[in-house]
């Protein structure tokens, strides 16, 4: 098993131009459709790799009474996709979407790297701002940047679909301290059911990082299985970002 850090990972990422409706009062990361790309996923997202690990976590373009949403498949294997989004947080900070899942995973656990997965989670980056930066976080990002051609996020808020701990628990990802864990739905009470969730994610990133978030950068989505060798099915749709009512 990789002792990989999704913190890492993110180094690595090269994002690519996208398109977003945009209104006075919403940002539409994806409401889905049956345009994908030639691997399958959908038009305007990438793949998230993670490097070393075999299996791949399959996403797909679904419908169901005319509309689109994303399947995604994992059995023993880890993938996710992501999109570009620049958007300014407290601008919109409030991020809506929706979400089911057929299961959750018996023996995963967020405060461990073993247990380190999860049957749903959405993943909110954001970009390293470097004049806030420390002189020794301008040194460690100049490296990174070197290493990997762009600088990784200042940190990531991870939106997830836990099989135990309670409902708005928040904790460090087990790999890195810049990545936070939010847990919004937990247990098997409403698996097989379509649920919306919203969250402030200004105010969770203020809350977790104890500072002003620098601008979103990208948003992920990933079901991952590999740490507890399990399987789990998941769907997602309609992901924006709304203006504060």
């Amino acid at each position: 098993m990789m002792n990989r850090s999704l913190f890492l990972l993110l180094f690595a990422l090269i994002l690519i131009p996208s398109s977003h409706a945009l209104s006075a009062d919403e940002f539409v990361v994806d409401r889905f459709s049956k345009e994908t790309e030639s691997s399958g996923i959908p038009k305007g997202w990438k793949l998230l790799e993670f490097k070393n690990i075999t299996k791949k976590t399959r996403y797909t373009a679904e419908h169901s009474a005319n509309n689109f949403f994303v399947k995604a498949v994992s059995e023993n294997s880890a993938m996710g996709i992501y999109k570009e989004v620049h958007l300014d947080p407290k601008e919109f900070p409030l991020l809506i979407w929706r979400w089911k899942v057929e299961n959750v995973l018996k023996n995963a656990d967020a405060t461990q790297k073993s247990g380190d997965d999860y049957a749903a989670r959405i993943y909110v980056a954001f970009e390293y701002a470097p004049e806030r930066a420390s002189f020794w976080e301008k040194a460690k990002y100049g490296a990174l940047r070197l290493a990997y051609g762009q600088y990784p996020p200042q940190g990531v808020l991870n939106y997830v679909w836990d099989n135990k701990l309670p409902k708005e628990k928040s904790l460090d990802n087990a790999y890195t301290e810049r990545a936070k864990m939010i847990v919004v739905e937990s247990g098997t009470e409403k698996v097989g059911e379509w649920v919306w969730e919203e969250r402030n994610v200004y105010e969770d990133y203020m809350r977790l990082f104890g500072s002003e978030p620098p601008r979103i950068s990208f948003v992920a989505i990933m079901t991952d299985t590999d740490n507890t060798g399990e399987s789990a099915v998941a769907y997602y749709d309609d992901i924006v970002f709304k203006a504060k009512r």
